[in-house]
């Protein structure tokens, strides 16, 4: 007990002394560390609430194990588009964090895999503040930012695009607060879709394009992409029908075949128009792959696979289902070709580009307010 109050009157006289030089935004760098949990911040990304899931960071509820494809479950466990926000006015932030699988790939960067992306609101603005780099099969702890002046500011962590969280921890220094913020009662826009939607393959989370999407609106997006396995299921379906979104966004053409687009696309319509009727539903063409403008194998293929799902969609506006939009893929990620990191999948710039590319197409429709 003695050690502590020696110390705590360390603490005291070393701020004291910083506030008289004018050094308030520096506290020392001893000042211990306080960890906060999942009660202490507000997890934005999802419509489902913790006690429906197996996990705070899954993006299915656990009802949903028995029902859809065991893949589909199991990447419903990567924490893609989940992020949590939380207010503090600590001169310090570190991250704790322990992800489910250790995951890798040849084509993606670990922080993108399994990393963090810290982000704070300038005036408006969530600007990028540092990325906590996964160093530990499983477990990672790492200081994002230190030495900042003591006001209260709010912030944006973004989770992992392939891998999952187990266990999750925001350190600020123990002479500060934490506050978990309200949440925005603005409706998400939702997209379904494929590795792409899922994140594959940005350098790290805050770079999907369902992220920059978000930020850049200032509206929540939650992310239903299943690499692979974006095929426009009726179970997923079922599931992004019971969300009261601001619009739907499928983009799914890379995971199916031409029957799939005949034998599914009405009836995901369908499901969602039962339970929205007026609720806007854009569908998102094929952005042809690299080799596409020369393999003219690949090049029939996925231009066969947009016409068919231009017809499905005028069959549906010819039958007078309202609030459908069709949105060509021409262009979506620039013209010079530079935009992947392997053909098929986004880098940075990629992604960048295509969340411009997609907010240019919401504003034509209508859906967001034009500058």
């Amino acid at each position: 007990m003695k050690f502590f109050i020696n110390k705590l009157r360390e603490y005291v006289i070393k701020i004291i002394f910083y506030s008289c030089c004018g050094l308030t935004a520096l506290y020392p760098q001893d000042v211990p560390i306080e960890y906060y949990g999942r009660d202490s911040f507000l997890i934005e990304g999802t419509a489902t609430v913790d006690s429906l899931k197996e996990s705070p960071y899954d993006r299915l509820p656990v009802s949903y194990k028995s029902i859809v494809r065991e893949p589909v479950w199991d990447l419903s466990k990567n924490s893609a588009g989940l992020s949590v926000r939380f207010n503090t006015n600590s001169s310090l932030i570190r991250i704790k964090w322990q992800v489910l699988n250790d995951a890798s790939m040849n084509h993606m960067t670990e922080t993108g895999i399994k990393g963090v992306d810290l982000y704070f609101n300038n005036s408006g603005f969530w600007q990028y503040l540092g990325t906590g780099r996964p160093y530990d099969k499983m477990k990672n702890d790492q200081l994002i930012i230190s030495n900042m002046q003591t006001k209260m500011r709010e912030y944006k962590l973004y989770l992992p695009l392939y891998d999952g969280i187990e266990e999750l921890e925001i350190g600020i220094d123990s002479i500060s607060v934490m506050e978990k913020p309200i949440k925005h009662s603005q409706k998400p826009i939702v997209f379904y879709g494929t590795s792409i939607t899922q994140g594959g393959c940005a350098s790290r989370p805050g770079m999907a394009h369902t992220n920059i999407i978000s930020r850049k609106l200032g509206i929540d997006c939650i992310n239903y992409g299943f690499s692979g396995n974006g095929r426009m299921e009726s179970e997923i379906a079922t599931l992004i029908a019971d969300i009261d979104a601001y619009f739907y966004v499928i983009e799914c053409m890379a995971n199916v075949t031409i029957d799939q687009i005949k034998q599914n696309t009405i009836p995901l319509v369908n499901i969602i128009r039962d339970k929205r009727p007026r609720t806007p539903i854009l569908f998102v063409e094929n952005i042809m792959f690299e080799s596409g403008y020369l393999d003219t194998s690949v090049n029939f293929e996925l231009t066969e696979e947009d016409k068919e799902l231009k017809h499905q969609y005028n069959i549906m506006v010819h039958n007078g289902i309202q609030d459908l939009f069709y949105i060509e893929g021409e262009g979506a990620i620039g013209r010079d070709h530079e935009g992947t990191v392997d053909g098929v999948h986004f880098t940075d710039l990629g992604f960048l580009r295509y969340a411009d590319f997609l907010i240019a197409q919401f504003k034509q429709i209508g859906l967001v307010e034009k500058e």
